[in-house]
């Protein structure tokens, strides 16, 4: 059996995504978390074989629960399944370890067989996307990517370094980085460039 843990924010893909695979005489569904940190949780607790991920989550992306998953050595693969066609993200998933990476709009036995792949030890990249992610490279450090990603939403300097426990002085010395690096010309263009791209 390949016992798995689904992440994912949206209730009802989340229950859609656990019926379907459910149905998988081969595949158990040990659980479905709303959330990065519910799934890192449920990670320690389960012990599932794959983890299946959104990348957008609150509060830990499905990036960085893989970067966490990859960083204490788990012994779970990741595959992730998304919206996001972008060659960016699917180079730092693979920078995370991925072992997968699914749009959500392909066909439900896709993700089945690429959960069988990647259990066996094998890979599932969407083709199209493998040959976009060796375009550009992301130029940005993952401080700046955070920084850059909180300012997007709306959060200024000085809340930015109390939430990332920064100074005020290193978080502007972050942000006029990114903004450099992407050639913009202020903070909502280098979010905007950066999402585009995939680099968020």
């Amino acid at each position: 059996m390949i016992r798995i843990l689904i992440a994912e924010d949206q209730a009802m893909l989340r229950g859609a995504l656990a019926a379907l695979l459910g149905m998988e005489s081969d595949i158990e569904v040990l659980g479905a978390a709303p959330d990065g940190e519910t799934a890192w949780r449920d990670l320690q607790r389960l012990r599932p074989d794959v983890l299946v991920t959104d990348i957008e989550m609150p509060g830990l992306t499905g990036l960085e629960l893989a970067q966490r998953i990859q960083r204490h050595e788990l012994p779970v693969k990741v595959v992730i399944v998304t919206t996001f066609a972008r060659g960016g993200y699917l180079r730092r998933a693979l920078d995370a370890g991925v072992s997968g990476y699914l749009l959500k709009d392909a066909p439900a036995e896709q993700l089945a067989d690429a959960l069988r792949q990647v259990h066996r030890g094998g890979r599932a990249i969407d083709p199209q996307l493998a040959l976009e992610a060796w375009g550009e490279a992301d130029p940005l450090s993952d401080r700046e990517r955070k920084v850059l990603r909180l300012a997007g939403e709306g959060m200024g300097a000085q809340e930015i370094a109390a939430q990332l426990n920064l100074s005020h002085g290193t978080v502007r010395n972050y942000l006029s980085e990114a903004i450099g690096k992407l050639g913009v010309g202020n903070r909502i263009e280098a979010y905007r460039l950066a999402r585009e791209k995939g680099w968020l």
